[in-house]
């Protein structure tokens, strides 16, 4: 029995050929709307295969294949592939680049307008220094003490022509711990003193830093007590850092203008510890050290040549003072060449250009230093940017001139002193030479 659908039953299947086939030729083709044959070949000549046709040689020509469109032209699914028989993929000649017929197509990218770039990039890079400009002199100015009120000083001399930075070096200890005191050689001296005096000018014929030797011997005039407002003195002559021991910033800056006849514009004191910090932070300061000395009360020890000096070694280098003959006129000159290459240090690119170097020694320095009320941020870059340029030899560092000594204190010249003080109030270039 014959299981088969009736379509598929070898009865109503006709001549075959193959396995089980009937048939000595094979079935036609069935004619499919989108395959398109080549002509016919003529009778008695089949193609490739036919019975009694040796096959073509390797190389011979192949026959036609079928394309499959139909007799319009179409392909059987739309015009979408209308090219695909010519290698056509994406698209019809007449389509245009990147599309079919009719499509909407992508241009070529643009160019990039490098000129708008660069002008976006140049705004962008002007906002960020702005702003960061900005932070940065509002934080380092918050960073100042403004302690020092010059308006308390009375009987001042008149201002001369450019600018007088009277620069302190104190032995304040404070925020000093037990440890610190001991690391630094600093003992535990009740009170504050003046460890080192110097008189900045900056001027447009050169600048000029003038070391005042702390036992100099002056007149202490009378005053207005800093804090009870109340005239006193005079106290007589006695050295000049006696005038800070007594009452502080104001009394030394009139003991100073008094004896000298020079206007002092600013005021900028620095301790201890603040001074070994600023050191640290800058990475140490490179110094050449002509002569080694030791001191067991500074702690100074060190070997004649070149060197690089952490916070505690700075320290003891600028307050030795035992180990010399002429002890305080040698630790002036000690403190001059120290400070210079300490400017010196600090104005690098290396430390100027690096936030991680330059944040760190700003912040230790600004928040170690006292100044009077009127100190802006642009005045203390000034006086740094004097020292520097004194260090790099476009001035003059000299000891205020000496001709003697009386019990003990340094006696000033007169009369060098007071060709000194007239050039530096004219502004002039110095031609004195101190001790």
């Amino acid at each position: 029995m014959n299981d088969w659908p009736e379509g598929w039953s070898d009865e109503n299947r006709g001549p075959r050929y193959g396995r089980g086939s009937a048939g000595a030729q094979p079935e036609g083709a069935r004619v499919m709307r989108q395959v398109r044959r080549g002509p016919a070949a003529p009778p008695g000549q089949g193609g490739y295969g036919a019975p009694g046709q040796a096959a073509p040689p390797y190389g011979a020509a192949v026959p036609q294949q079928p394309s499959y469109v139909d007799g319009q032209g179409h392909d059987g699914y739309g015009e979408y592939d209308s090219g695909y028989n010519t290698g056509q993929v994406y698209g019809s000649p007449g389509g245009g680049p990147g599309g079919p017929a009719g499509a909407p197509t992508r241009g070529p990218r643009p160019a990039p307008n490098w000129r708008r770039r660069i002008k976006w990039t140049a705004i962008t890079l002007a906002t960020v220094l702005i702003v960061t400009s900005v932070a940065t002199y509002f934080w380092a100015d918050s960073k100042l003490h403004r302690d020092v009120d010059l308006s308390k000083v009375i009987d001042r001399p008149e201002a001369g022509k450019g600018t007088n930075y009277l620069i302190v070096g104190s032995d304040s200890r404070k925020g000093m711990t037990a440890e610190d005191k001991k690391k630094l050689h600093t003992g535990s001296a009740q009170g504050q003193r003046t460890d080192s005096m110097m008189i900045l000018h900056v001027g447009d014929n050169g600048d000029t830093l003038v070391s005042l030797p702390r036992d100099s011997n002056v007149m202490i005039p009378k005053f207005q007590g800093s804090e009870s407002g109340k005239i006193k003195g005079p106290l007589g002559t006695n050295k000049l850092n006696a005038a800070y021991a007594y009452d502080g910033p104001t009394l030394l800056v009139r003991t100073i203008e008094y004896n000298t006849g020079l206007h002092i514009d600013h005021y900028v004191e620095i301790g201890f510890a603040g001074f070994a910090k600023i050191v640290d932070a800058v990475g140490g300061v490179e110094i050449d050290i002509d002569k080694g000395f030791k001191d067991k009360y500074s702690g100074a020890d060190f070997k004649a040549g070149k060197q690089t000096l952490n916070g505690e070694q700075a320290l003891a280098f600028v307050r030795t003072r035992h180990a010399f003959a002429a002890s305080d006129l040698q630790r002036t000159k000690n403190q001059q060449k120290f400070l210079s290459a300490l400017a010196h240090q600090v104005a690098t690119p290396s430390t100027v250009l690096n936030p991680f170097k330059f944040y760190p020694t700003m912040g230790a320095g600004l928040d170690s230093l006292t100044v009077d009320k009127d100190m802006s941020l642009w005045d203390l870059a000034s006086m740094f940017w004097a020292m520097k340029g004194v260090s790099g030899g476009d001035g003059t560092s000299m000891n205020m001139p000496i001709s003697g000594s009386s019990g003990g204190n340094l006696v000033w010249d007169k009369a060098k002193v007071k060709t000194l003080v007239d050039e530096l109030n004219n502004d002039e270039r110095v031609t004195v030479s101190g001790n």
